[in-house]
């Protein structure tokens, strides 16, 4: 993995969940901006998976246990997806809300992703 590029996702996620939480707790529905902020977070995910194939062979290889992070990595594509799904399924101003945590959950396992790829030792 590749530290800005994981500091860049990490701070687009936060600022997508913070909008999404605002935007539910104002009362707002899930639209085409939340959800967008969404797929933008989930856009940066298939490129970080494209990442994570390609650097062992550039030089890059992960520190820590491997299996652990293809779980975080493939847990952390679908977290996006299966809340959009369900936003768009039940229309309410939580959903919206729950887009904003799905987010800050990304947030928290690329970080733990980085932690793994960079200091722990196997």
């Amino acid at each position: 993995m590749i530290l800005w590029f994981t500091l860049v996702q990490i701070a687009i996620a936060v600022v997508a969940g913070i909008f999404c939480v605002t935007a539910g707790l104002m009362g707002r529905r899930p639209s085409d901006f939340t959800v967008g902020a969404l797929a933008i977070v989930e856009l940066l995910l298939i490129i970080q998976v494209i990442v994570a194939i390609v650097s062992p062979f550039a030089g890059n290889p992960p520190s820590g246990d491997l299996l652990e992070l293809w779980v975080y990595l493939v847990s952390a594509v679908l977290v996006p997806i299966g809340g959009v799904v369900w936003a768009l399924v039940e229309r309410s101003r939580w959903s919206t809300v729950i887009l904003g945590l799905l987010a800050f959950a990304v947030a928290i396992m690329l970080w733990r992703m980085e932690v793994i790829w960079t200091i722990q030792v196997a």
